[in-house]
């Protein structure tokens, strides 16, 4: 029985050992097309106007309004992109964290993350502190946390299957 629980131990710091090197490649991987990417105009260096958008679904509206001008891609990635960006965060810090997280509180973290970058891109002048920006990230952390609990209670399921 011992051997057992040694194996399904290694398993668990195995797979945590995982998880944080997904975190922290996800979190690179961000903070490069959040602050220095070229393909989102970013090119490093501090910009020279402050720019914001305080209206909330100004930009979101303005995208989907104008998505066959500005091109179907960008306003996906606008609108979407977002969402999608931010769903790794909701779903790998609940399984990285020791005590349990729920969707409230997943939401609250997402979105102080979300106003901590949104606040970097308005103080260094690079990008926009965009409040659509803000919800759609809460959006995409929420969505994460979702798609967590639907895996856990899956893996969950599973392993009671197996053992029996």
């Amino acid at each position: 029985m011992a051997v057992k629980s040694a194996a399904k131990a290694r398993r668990r710091r195995f797979r945590r050992a995982v998880c944080w090197l997904l975190f922290l490649t996800y979190m690179a991987g961000l903070l490069y097309f959040v602050f220095m990417s070229d393909y989102f105009g970013r090119s490093g260096q501090l910009g020279d106007e402050y720019r914001y958008n305080l209206t909330m679904f100004q930009e979101i509206h303005r995208f989907w309004y104008y998505r066959e001008t500005v091109g179907f891609t960008w306003a996906a990635i606008n609108l979407f992109g977002n969402v999608l960006c931010f769903m790794p965060f909701g779903f790998l810090v609940p399984v990285l964290r020791k005590h349990r997280v729920n969707v409230f509180l997943m939401t609250f973290y997402t979105f102080c993350f979300s106003l901590t970058i949104e606040t970097l891109q308005l103080v260094l002048k690079i990008g926009v502190f965009d409040v659509d920006d803000l919800l759609l990230n809460t959006v995409g952390g929420a969505a994460g946390y979702i798609l967590y609990v639907i895996v856990r209670t899956l893996v969950r399921a599973f392993e009671r299957r197996r053992a029996r």
